[in-house]
C-alpha cells in the first residue's frame, strides 16, 4: 500500500468529489481515479461511493480514513523531526488550541517559538477540545491547548497518553448582551431567571459547562432556561445579538474586549478553569515541541501550586472563593 494512495484518498474525501481533489492535488483526474480504484482492488472492497452530492467514504471508507489518518500524521511528525533535527529546515508545528486561549495566550507563544524557529511553519486549528485530544493522539497534531474544570481528574485519566503542562488559571467572567445596565461585580444571581447559553458537555475532556453548573448548584442559581449551542465560540456571537447571558472564560482580563458584549466580574469570584498544554508522551525530544512547552513552564502561574504528574495544580479551598 502506497502512501500517496492513502493521501489521494484523504483528498477525495475531504473534497467531496473527485474533480475537486485532482484540481487540490494539481493533477488530472484520471491517474486519480487509477489510484483510487487500485486501493481498492488492494484491499478488496470499495471505498467510495457516488452520490448526489458527490463521493463519500463507504463503513470500510470510513474505517480506512480514521486509522490511516494515524498513519499520516506519524509519518509528518517523523520528517518534520528529521528535518527538524538534521538542521534542513524547521518543518512544521501544528497546535489546535480552544478559542479562549487562541484570543490571547496562544499568539504570544507561538511569537516566541517562531523566533527561536524562523524557518518554521506554524499552523494553527481551533478544534473542540474532544477533537484536538484526538489529532494530537492520532499525530495530526504536535500539541494541543484545553481549557478543564479538573485538572487532576484530566491528569488521571490521560497523563498516561500525554506529557501535560499547566499554564496556569483562566477566569471566569460574565458576558452580557451589549448595553446591558450591570453592576461590577456582578452578583451571579442575576443569572436567576435568565436564559443562560453553554456549551455542549463532553465526557472526555469537563470543562466551561460542567464548572458553570457546578456554581449554580453551589450557590443555588436558578436560570429560566439553559440553552446549549456547540462551542464557546457560537455562544459569543448569541450574546452579541441579544440572545442569552454567558459565563466565559477571560484568559487575561481584556480578550473579550474585541466583542461587543458587555464583561463584568462577578461576586462571589467562581473557580476558574485550568489551561493545559499537552503533546505525545515523548514529543519533548522533539527541540521545537520541547522548547514550547518549556516556554509554557516558564509562563504558567505556579503560586500556591503542588506538584502531580509533572503538572502542578493550584489548591484553593471553596471557602477561600466564597471570601472574595
Amino acid at each position: 500500500m502506497e502512501l500517496r494512495h492513502l493521501r489521494y484518498f484523504h483528498a477525495v474525501v475531504e473534497a467531496g468529489s473527485l474533480t475537486a481533489a485532482a484540481r487540490a492535488l494539481r493533477m488530472s483526474q484520471p491517474p486519480l481515479s487509477v489510484a483510487i480504484a487500485q486501493l481498492e482492488t488492494e484491499l478488496g472492497t470499495p471505498l467510495l461511493v457516488r452520490t448526489s452530492r458527490g463521493v463519500e467514504p463507504t463503513s470500510a471508507g470510513r474505517s480506512l480514513l480514521e486509522s490511516s489518518g494515524r498513519v499520516l500524521g506519524e509519518v509528518d511528525e517523523i520528517v518534520a523531526t528529521v528535518r527538524r533535527s538534521a538542521g534542513r529546515g524547521s518543518g512544521v508545528l501544528t497546535v489546535a488550541a480552544v478559542p479562549a486561549l487562541i484570543w490571547h495566550r496562544i499568539p504570544r507563544l507561538l511569537r516566541e517559538v517562531a523566533a527561536g524557529s524562523p524557518d518554521l511553519e506554524i499552523r494553527l486549528v481551533d478544534p473542540p477540545p474532544w477533537t484536538a485530544l484526538d489529532l494530537v493522539a492520532n499525530g495530526r497534531a504536535d500539541v494541543a491547548a484545553v481549557l478543564v474544570a479538573d485538572p487532576k481528574r484530566f491528569v488521571a485519566r490521560h497523563g498516561d497518553a500525554f506529557e501535560i503542562r499547566d499554564w496556569g488559571a483562566v477566569p471566569l467572567v460574565a458576558a452580557l448582551p451589549p448595553g446591558t445596565e450591570a453592576p461590577d461585580p456582578l452578583p451571579l444571581h442575576w443569572f436567576d431567571d435568565r436564559l443562560v447559553l453553554l456549551p455542549h458537555r463532553t465526557a472526555a475532556v469537563p470543562s466551561l459547562p460542567e464548572l458553570v453548573e457546578a456554581e449554580f448548584l453551589r450557590l443555588g442559581v436558578v436560570p429560566r432556561e439553559v440553552r446549549t449551542v456547540a462551542t464557546i465560540q457560537n455562544m459569543v456571537p448569541l450574546v452579541e445579538a441579544g440572545l442569552g447571558a454567558a459565563l466565559l472564560p477571560d484568559a487575561d482580563g481584556a480578550s473579550l474586549g474585541r466583542f461587543d458584549i458587555a464583561v463584568r466580574s462577578t461576586h462571589p469570584s467562581t473557580a476558574p478553569l485550568r489551561a493545559l498544554v499537552l503533546a505525545r508522551r515523548g514529543a519533548s525530544a522533539d527541540p521545537v515541541v520541547g522548547r514550547l512547552l518549556e516556554l509554557v513552564d516558564s509562563t504558567s502561574d505556579h503560586s500556591d501550586a503542588v506538584s502531580t504528574d509533572r503538572v502542578r495544580f493550584p489548591i484553593q479551598s471553596q471557602d477561600a472563593r466564597e471570601d472574595r
